[in-house]
């Protein structure tokens, strides 16, 4: 009585499948270098703010020491 012509799947032919699976490979791969380049960011920027505050705390002290004499 209703006919649901909207909601047939199509057939996939076997290369459109291949095609499908290496998309979903490529996006896959693509997300696992971006989140490795992310991670290799947070960690340059962690060792960069760490060798800045050794500093900022190793140059005053170091210059006390020798200005102060004592």
């Amino acid at each position: 009585m209703s006919s649901k012509s909207g909601t047939k799947k199509q057939k996939q032919t076997a290369k459109q499948k291949e095609a499908r699976i290496q998309a979903a490979i490529e996006r896959e791969e693509r997300a696992k270098a971006k989140k490795a380049q992310s991670e290799r960011l947070k960690k340059v920027f962690t060792v960069v703010v760490c060798i800045i505050l050794v500093l900022a705390l190793f140059i005053p002290t170091m210059a006390i020491a020798v200005l102060g004499g004592n």
